[in-house]
Protein backbone atom coordinates (compact mmCIF):
# COMPACT_ATOMS: atom_id res chain seq x y z
CA UNK A 1 0.00 0.00 0.00
CA UNK A 2 1.43 3.39 -0.94
CA UNK A 3 2.35 6.05 1.58
CA UNK A 4 -0.22 8.41 0.05
CA UNK A 5 -3.11 5.96 0.33
CA UNK A 6 -2.03 5.16 3.87
CA UNK A 7 -2.06 8.81 4.79
CA UNK A 8 -5.58 9.36 3.42
CA UNK A 9 -6.95 6.28 5.18
CA UNK A 10 -5.49 7.61 8.42
CA UNK A 11 -7.13 10.98 7.80
CA UNK A 12 -10.56 9.52 7.03
CA UNK A 13 -10.67 6.92 9.82
CA UNK A 14 -9.20 8.93 12.72
CA UNK A 15 -11.34 11.42 14.63
CA UNK A 16 -10.38 14.88 13.48
CA UNK A 17 -9.15 15.88 16.96
CA UNK A 18 -6.50 13.16 16.65
CA UNK A 19 -4.99 14.56 13.48
CA UNK A 20 -1.80 16.34 14.46
CA UNK A 21 -1.55 20.10 14.23
CA UNK A 22 1.41 19.68 11.87
CA UNK A 23 -0.64 17.46 9.56
CA UNK A 24 -3.53 19.94 9.65
CA UNK A 25 -1.13 22.75 8.80
CA UNK A 26 0.31 20.84 5.83
CA UNK A 27 -3.16 20.09 4.45
CA UNK A 28 -4.16 23.72 4.97
CA UNK A 29 -1.11 24.96 3.05
CA UNK A 30 -1.80 22.54 0.21
CA UNK A 31 -5.43 23.63 0.00
CA UNK A 32 -4.36 27.27 -0.16
CA UNK A 33 -1.79 26.56 -2.89
CA UNK A 34 -4.29 24.45 -4.88
CA UNK A 35 -6.94 27.19 -4.79
CA UNK A 36 -4.50 29.81 -6.02
CA UNK A 37 -3.30 27.50 -8.78
CA UNK A 38 -6.91 26.96 -9.86
CA UNK A 39 -7.39 30.73 -10.11
CA UNK A 40 -10.31 30.82 -7.65
CA UNK A 41 -10.99 33.50 -5.06
CA UNK A 42 -11.76 32.59 -1.46
CA UNK A 43 -15.36 33.69 -1.98
CA UNK A 44 -15.78 31.48 -5.06
CA UNK A 45 -14.26 28.44 -3.37
CA UNK A 46 -16.32 28.97 -0.21
CA UNK A 47 -19.50 29.19 -2.28
CA UNK A 48 -18.71 25.93 -4.09
CA UNK A 49 -17.92 24.24 -0.78
CA UNK A 50 -21.07 25.54 0.88
CA UNK A 51 -19.34 27.37 3.73
CA UNK A 52 -18.74 30.99 4.59
CA UNK A 53 -15.63 32.82 3.45
CA UNK A 54 -14.35 33.16 7.07
CA UNK A 55 -14.68 29.38 7.43
CA UNK A 56 -12.60 28.80 4.29
CA UNK A 57 -10.02 31.30 5.54
CA UNK A 58 -9.80 29.37 8.81
CA UNK A 59 -9.33 26.10 6.88
CA UNK A 60 -6.55 27.60 4.79
CA UNK A 61 -4.85 29.01 7.88
CA UNK A 62 -5.07 25.66 9.67
CA UNK A 63 -7.05 27.07 12.60
CA UNK A 64 -10.03 24.95 11.57
CA UNK A 65 -9.28 21.42 10.31
CA UNK A 66 -10.86 20.49 6.99
CA UNK A 67 -13.30 17.61 7.25
CA UNK A 68 -12.62 14.56 5.04
CA UNK A 69 -15.70 15.29 2.91
CA UNK A 70 -14.53 18.88 2.46
CA UNK A 71 -11.07 17.74 1.37
CA UNK A 72 -12.69 15.45 -1.21
CA UNK A 73 -14.91 18.24 -2.53
CA UNK A 74 -12.11 20.81 -2.65
CA UNK A 75 -9.80 18.35 -4.41
CA UNK A 76 -12.42 17.94 -7.14
CA UNK A 77 -12.99 21.70 -7.33
CA UNK A 78 -9.26 22.44 -7.66
CA UNK A 79 -8.55 19.67 -10.15
CA UNK A 80 -6.36 17.76 -7.70
CA UNK A 81 -6.49 14.28 -6.18
CA UNK A 82 -7.19 13.76 -2.50
CA UNK A 83 -3.88 11.93 -2.17
CA UNK A 84 -2.07 14.96 -3.49
CA UNK A 85 -3.54 17.16 -0.77
CA UNK A 86 -2.99 14.81 2.17
CA UNK A 87 0.24 13.08 1.19
CA UNK A 88 3.12 13.02 3.68
CA UNK A 89 5.90 15.56 3.57
CA UNK A 90 6.44 19.20 4.34
CA UNK A 91 3.98 21.87 3.34
CA UNK A 92 4.59 23.68 0.04
CA UNK A 93 6.97 26.59 0.35
CA UNK A 94 5.33 29.94 -0.48
CA UNK A 95 6.51 31.43 -3.75
CA UNK A 96 5.44 35.04 -4.04
CA UNK A 97 7.49 36.72 -6.77
CA UNK A 98 7.31 40.49 -6.78
CA UNK A 99 5.54 42.08 -9.73
CA UNK A 100 7.48 44.07 -12.29
CA UNK A 101 6.25 47.61 -12.81
CA UNK A 102 5.00 46.75 -16.31
CA UNK A 103 2.43 44.23 -15.05
CA UNK A 104 -1.15 45.41 -15.23
CA UNK A 105 -3.35 45.19 -12.16
CA UNK A 106 -5.91 43.02 -14.00
CA UNK A 107 -3.23 40.34 -14.45
CA UNK A 108 -2.97 39.66 -10.72
CA UNK A 109 -5.40 36.71 -10.78
CA UNK A 110 -3.55 35.14 -13.70
CA UNK A 111 -0.24 35.71 -11.95
CA UNK A 112 -1.50 34.01 -8.80
CA UNK A 113 -2.45 30.96 -10.88
CA UNK A 114 1.02 30.90 -12.44
CA UNK A 115 2.66 31.18 -9.01
CA UNK A 116 0.47 28.28 -7.92
CA UNK A 117 1.65 26.23 -10.89
CA UNK A 118 5.31 26.78 -10.03
CA UNK A 119 4.58 26.02 -6.37
CA UNK A 120 2.88 22.75 -7.35
CA UNK A 121 5.83 21.73 -9.55
CA UNK A 122 8.31 22.50 -6.77
CA UNK A 123 6.21 20.74 -4.15
CA UNK A 124 5.94 17.63 -6.33
CA UNK A 125 9.68 17.66 -6.99
CA UNK A 126 10.46 17.79 -3.26
CA UNK A 127 7.98 14.98 -2.61
CA UNK A 128 9.57 12.76 -5.27
CA UNK A 129 13.00 13.36 -3.76
CA UNK A 130 11.66 12.38 -0.35
CA UNK A 131 9.89 9.26 -1.65
CA UNK A 132 13.00 8.05 -3.47
CA UNK A 133 15.50 9.08 -0.80
CA UNK A 134 17.28 11.45 -3.19
CA UNK A 135 19.25 14.43 -1.96
CA UNK A 136 18.62 17.83 -3.56
CA UNK A 137 21.43 19.46 -5.51
CA UNK A 138 23.46 21.76 -3.27
CA UNK A 139 26.73 22.49 -5.10
CA UNK A 140 25.69 25.85 -6.52
CA UNK A 141 28.22 28.29 -7.93
CA UNK A 142 28.88 31.31 -5.70
CA UNK A 143 26.69 34.33 -6.28
CA UNK A 144 28.13 37.36 -8.04
CA UNK A 145 27.56 40.92 -6.92
CA UNK A 146 26.70 43.32 -9.75
CA UNK A 147 28.71 46.52 -9.17
CA UNK A 148 26.90 49.83 -9.24
CA UNK A 149 29.60 51.94 -10.91
CA UNK A 150 30.97 49.57 -13.55
CA UNK A 151 29.76 49.06 -17.10
CA UNK A 152 27.13 46.36 -16.55
CA UNK A 153 27.51 44.96 -20.08
CA UNK A 154 31.26 44.51 -19.65
CA UNK A 155 30.74 42.91 -16.25
CA UNK A 156 28.10 40.53 -17.65
CA UNK A 157 30.47 39.59 -20.48
CA UNK A 158 33.14 38.67 -17.94
CA UNK A 159 30.69 36.64 -15.83
CA UNK A 160 29.48 34.80 -18.94
CA UNK A 161 33.05 33.91 -19.90
CA UNK A 162 33.78 32.63 -16.41
CA UNK A 163 30.54 30.64 -16.28
CA UNK A 164 31.19 29.08 -19.68
CA UNK A 165 34.67 28.14 -18.49
CA UNK A 166 33.27 26.60 -15.32
CA UNK A 167 30.86 24.53 -17.41
CA UNK A 168 33.62 23.60 -19.92
CA UNK A 169 31.75 25.13 -22.87
CA UNK A 170 34.43 27.11 -24.66
CA UNK A 171 32.81 29.63 -26.99
CA UNK A 172 30.71 27.23 -29.06
CA UNK A 173 26.90 27.46 -29.35
CA UNK A 174 24.91 25.74 -26.62
CA UNK A 175 22.04 23.79 -28.16
CA UNK A 176 21.01 21.72 -25.11
CA UNK A 177 20.70 24.76 -22.86
CA UNK A 178 17.92 23.41 -20.66
CA UNK A 179 19.77 20.17 -19.97
CA UNK A 180 22.92 22.14 -19.22
CA UNK A 181 21.41 24.42 -16.58
CA UNK A 182 19.52 21.50 -15.04
CA UNK A 183 22.83 19.70 -14.57
CA UNK A 184 24.05 22.86 -12.83
CA UNK A 185 21.27 22.41 -10.26
CA UNK A 186 18.57 24.66 -11.73
CA UNK A 187 15.08 23.15 -12.04
CA UNK A 188 13.39 24.27 -15.26
CA UNK A 189 9.64 23.84 -15.78
CA UNK A 190 7.42 24.81 -18.72
CA UNK A 191 3.93 26.13 -18.05
CA UNK A 192 0.98 27.84 -19.65
CA UNK A 193 1.77 31.43 -18.71
CA UNK A 194 -0.16 34.45 -20.00
CA UNK A 195 1.37 35.63 -23.28
CA UNK A 196 2.91 38.77 -21.73
CA UNK A 197 4.81 36.77 -19.13
CA UNK A 198 8.12 35.26 -20.18
CA UNK A 199 8.96 33.45 -16.96
CA UNK A 200 9.26 33.57 -13.22
CA UNK A 201 11.85 32.32 -10.79
CA UNK A 202 12.28 31.60 -7.09
CA UNK A 203 14.62 29.78 -4.74
CA UNK A 204 12.66 27.09 -2.91
CA UNK A 205 13.82 25.81 0.47
CA UNK A 206 15.01 22.17 0.47
CA UNK A 207 14.87 22.05 -3.33
CA UNK A 208 16.79 24.84 -5.00
CA UNK A 209 16.38 27.41 -7.76
CA UNK A 210 13.23 26.91 -9.85
CA UNK A 211 12.28 28.57 -13.14
CA UNK A 212 8.92 28.46 -14.91
CA UNK A 213 9.14 29.29 -18.63
CA UNK A 214 6.25 30.18 -20.92
CA UNK A 215 5.83 27.08 -23.12
CA UNK A 216 3.71 29.08 -25.60
CA UNK A 217 6.70 31.13 -26.72
CA UNK A 218 8.95 30.10 -29.64
CA UNK A 219 12.03 27.99 -28.74
CA UNK A 220 14.43 30.89 -29.30
CA UNK A 221 12.39 33.07 -26.95
CA UNK A 222 12.30 30.32 -24.31
CA UNK A 223 16.09 29.94 -24.52
CA UNK A 224 16.55 33.67 -24.05
CA UNK A 225 14.21 33.67 -21.04
CA UNK A 226 16.04 30.70 -19.55
CA UNK A 227 19.41 32.44 -19.95
CA UNK A 228 17.94 35.61 -18.48
CA UNK A 229 16.60 33.77 -15.44
CA UNK A 230 19.92 31.91 -15.09
CA UNK A 231 21.55 35.32 -14.74
CA UNK A 232 19.23 36.03 -11.81
CA UNK A 233 20.32 32.69 -10.36
CA UNK A 234 23.94 33.84 -10.52
CA UNK A 235 23.35 37.35 -9.20
CA UNK A 236 20.27 37.42 -6.96
CA UNK A 237 18.96 33.87 -6.61
CA UNK A 238 17.17 34.54 -3.33
CA UNK A 239 15.07 37.39 -4.76
CA UNK A 240 12.07 35.84 -6.56
CA UNK A 241 10.68 37.69 -9.53
CA UNK A 242 8.60 37.75 -12.69
CA UNK A 243 9.87 38.74 -16.14
CA UNK A 244 7.66 40.04 -18.91
CA UNK A 245 8.06 40.19 -22.67
CA UNK A 246 7.68 43.97 -22.75
CA UNK A 247 9.96 45.39 -20.06
CA UNK A 248 10.00 49.08 -19.04
CA UNK A 249 12.40 51.35 -20.90
CA UNK A 250 14.22 52.23 -17.70
CA UNK A 251 15.30 48.84 -16.44
CA UNK A 252 16.75 48.25 -12.97
CA UNK A 253 20.38 47.18 -12.72
CA UNK A 254 19.49 43.51 -12.13
CA UNK A 255 17.44 43.36 -15.35
CA UNK A 256 20.14 45.06 -17.41
CA UNK A 257 22.66 42.57 -16.08
CA UNK A 258 20.35 39.62 -16.87
CA UNK A 259 19.78 40.81 -20.44
CA UNK A 260 23.49 41.41 -21.01
CA UNK A 261 24.49 38.05 -19.58
CA UNK A 262 21.88 36.22 -21.69
CA UNK A 263 23.32 37.78 -24.84
CA UNK A 264 26.92 37.07 -23.81
CA UNK A 265 26.23 33.52 -22.68
CA UNK A 266 24.25 32.52 -25.79
CA UNK A 267 26.47 34.45 -28.23
CA UNK A 268 30.08 34.63 -26.96
CA UNK A 269 31.89 37.67 -28.34
CA UNK A 270 34.86 35.69 -29.70
CA UNK A 271 32.63 33.26 -31.57
CA UNK A 272 30.36 36.00 -32.97
CA UNK A 273 33.32 38.06 -34.19
CA UNK A 274 34.90 34.99 -35.76
CA UNK A 275 31.67 34.15 -37.60
CA UNK A 276 31.11 37.75 -38.72
CA UNK A 277 34.69 38.23 -39.97
CA UNK A 278 34.66 34.91 -41.84
CA UNK A 279 31.62 36.07 -43.82
CA UNK A 280 32.81 39.61 -44.50
CA UNK A 281 36.31 38.50 -45.51
CA UNK A 282 34.85 35.99 -47.94
CA UNK A 283 32.10 38.15 -49.47
CA UNK A 284 32.96 41.71 -48.51
CA UNK A 285 29.43 42.13 -47.16
CA UNK A 286 27.06 40.98 -44.42
CA UNK A 287 23.50 40.60 -45.66
CA UNK A 288 20.16 39.64 -44.17
CA UNK A 289 20.73 36.03 -45.17
CA UNK A 290 24.00 36.06 -43.24
CA UNK A 291 22.23 37.48 -40.20
CA UNK A 292 19.60 34.73 -40.39
CA UNK A 293 22.30 32.05 -40.64
CA UNK A 294 24.19 33.53 -37.69
CA UNK A 295 20.99 33.51 -35.58
CA UNK A 296 20.37 29.90 -36.56
CA UNK A 297 23.95 28.95 -35.73
CA UNK A 298 23.65 30.28 -32.17
CA UNK A 299 20.00 29.17 -31.82
CA UNK A 300 18.70 32.65 -31.02
CA UNK A 301 16.15 34.93 -32.62
CA UNK A 302 17.25 37.14 -35.53
CA UNK A 303 16.28 40.11 -33.37
CA UNK A 304 18.67 39.02 -30.58
CA UNK A 305 21.44 38.32 -33.09
CA UNK A 306 21.10 41.74 -34.70
CA UNK A 307 21.19 43.55 -31.36
CA UNK A 308 24.24 41.54 -30.32
CA UNK A 309 26.07 42.60 -33.50
CA UNK A 310 25.09 46.20 -32.80
CA UNK A 311 26.35 45.99 -29.20
CA UNK A 312 29.68 44.61 -30.43
CA UNK A 313 30.02 47.42 -32.96
CA UNK A 314 29.87 45.04 -35.92
CA UNK A 315 26.65 46.58 -37.20
CA UNK A 316 25.55 50.20 -36.95
CA UNK A 317 23.16 51.10 -34.16
CA UNK A 318 19.60 51.06 -35.44
CA UNK A 319 20.20 48.35 -38.05
CA UNK A 320 17.48 46.11 -36.60
CA UNK A 321 14.98 48.98 -36.44
CA UNK A 322 15.73 49.79 -40.08
CA UNK A 323 15.19 46.15 -41.04
CA UNK A 324 11.81 45.97 -39.34
CA UNK A 325 10.73 49.24 -40.97
CA UNK A 326 11.53 47.66 -44.34
CA UNK A 327 9.23 44.76 -43.47
CA UNK A 328 11.89 42.11 -42.92
CA UNK A 329 10.30 38.80 -41.78
CA UNK A 330 12.73 36.45 -40.00
CA UNK A 331 10.43 33.45 -40.36
CA UNK A 332 10.05 33.90 -44.09
CA UNK A 333 13.81 34.36 -44.46
CA UNK A 334 14.45 31.13 -42.56
CA UNK A 335 12.14 29.24 -44.91
CA UNK A 336 13.70 30.75 -48.02
CA UNK A 337 17.16 29.78 -46.80
CA UNK A 338 16.01 26.27 -45.91
CA UNK A 339 17.34 26.52 -42.38
CA UNK A 340 16.19 23.43 -40.45
CA UNK A 341 14.30 23.77 -37.20
CA UNK A 342 15.84 22.20 -34.14
CA UNK A 343 13.49 20.05 -32.06
CA UNK A 344 13.02 21.92 -28.77
CA UNK A 345 12.53 20.37 -25.35
CA UNK A 346 8.81 20.32 -24.61
CA UNK A 347 8.65 18.39 -21.32
CA UNK A 348 6.88 20.42 -18.62
CA UNK A 349 9.39 19.25 -16.00
CA UNK A 350 13.12 18.44 -15.81
CA UNK A 351 14.45 15.08 -16.95
CA UNK A 352 15.56 14.23 -13.40
CA UNK A 353 12.01 14.89 -12.17
CA UNK A 354 10.69 12.29 -14.64
CA UNK A 355 13.29 9.74 -13.55
CA UNK A 356 12.40 10.28 -9.89
CA UNK A 357 8.69 9.79 -10.65
CA UNK A 358 9.42 6.53 -12.47
CA UNK A 359 11.70 5.38 -9.66
CA UNK A 360 9.02 6.12 -7.04
CA UNK A 361 6.52 4.12 -9.10
CA UNK A 362 8.88 1.15 -9.45
CA UNK A 363 9.47 1.21 -5.68
CA UNK A 364 5.66 1.16 -5.24
CA UNK A 365 5.85 4.39 -3.28
CA UNK A 366 3.18 5.81 -5.59
CA UNK A 367 0.37 4.19 -7.58
CA UNK A 368 -0.11 4.33 -11.33
CA UNK A 369 -2.74 7.00 -10.89
CA UNK A 370 -0.42 9.09 -8.78
CA UNK A 371 2.37 8.57 -11.32
CA UNK A 372 0.16 9.98 -14.08
CA UNK A 373 -0.64 13.00 -11.92
CA UNK A 374 3.04 13.64 -11.15
CA UNK A 375 3.78 13.37 -14.90
CA UNK A 376 0.78 15.57 -15.79
CA UNK A 377 -0.63 13.02 -18.24
CA UNK A 378 -3.04 10.09 -18.55
CA UNK A 379 -2.29 6.57 -17.29
CA UNK A 380 -1.62 5.08 -20.71
CA UNK A 381 0.95 7.75 -21.56
CA UNK A 382 2.46 7.43 -18.07
CA UNK A 383 3.03 3.69 -18.64
CA UNK A 384 4.62 4.47 -22.00
CA UNK A 385 6.90 6.97 -20.30
CA UNK A 386 7.98 4.34 -17.77
CA UNK A 387 8.83 1.94 -20.60
CA UNK A 388 10.71 4.67 -22.48
CA UNK A 389 12.66 5.61 -19.36
CA UNK A 390 13.72 2.00 -18.84
CA UNK A 391 14.56 1.42 -22.50
CA UNK A 392 17.78 2.31 -24.30
CA UNK A 393 17.75 2.66 -28.08
CA UNK A 394 20.83 1.56 -29.99
CA UNK A 395 21.83 0.23 -33.40
CA UNK A 396 22.40 -3.44 -34.12
CA UNK A 397 25.22 -4.85 -36.26
CA UNK A 398 23.29 -4.04 -39.45
CA UNK A 399 22.60 -0.46 -38.43
CA UNK A 400 18.94 -0.98 -37.50
CA UNK A 401 17.51 0.62 -34.38
CA UNK A 402 16.88 -1.77 -31.53
CA UNK A 403 15.42 -1.38 -28.04
CA UNK A 404 17.24 -2.75 -25.04
CA UNK A 405 15.34 -3.08 -21.76
CA UNK A 406 17.45 -1.74 -18.91
CA UNK A 407 17.59 -3.42 -15.48
CA UNK A 408 15.33 -1.52 -13.11
CA UNK A 409 17.44 -1.19 -9.96
CA UNK A 410 20.97 -2.11 -10.98
CA UNK A 411 23.75 -0.31 -9.12
CA UNK A 412 27.07 -0.22 -10.93
CA UNK A 413 28.80 -0.20 -7.55
CA UNK A 414 27.38 -3.67 -6.85
CA UNK A 415 28.76 -5.28 -9.99
CA UNK A 416 31.57 -7.81 -9.53
CA UNK A 417 34.63 -7.24 -11.68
Amino acid sequence: MSLLRNCFETLTTMPMHQVSEAQTGVIAARLLEARKAAGLTQQEAAGQLGVSRPTLIAIEKGTRAAKPAEVVKLASLYGRTVNELVRPGAEPQPIEPHLRASLRADMDAELQAVIGELTAFADDYRTLEQLTGSEPFRRFPPEVSVPQRVDVAAFAEDVAIRERSRLHLGDQPVYELRSLVEQAGVHVFYGGLPSRLAGLYAFVADLGYCILINRKHPPERRRWTLSHEYAHFLADRHKPGVDTVQTPKRKPLSERFADALAASFLMPETAVRRYFLAVTERTGDFQTADLSRLAHHFYVSVHAAALRLEDLGLLTRGTWDALTERGFKPGAARQLLGLPTRPPSEDPYPERYRYLAVQAYLKEAISEGQLSRFLRTDRVTAREMVDATLTSRDLDAEGHEQSVQMPEQLSLFDLAF
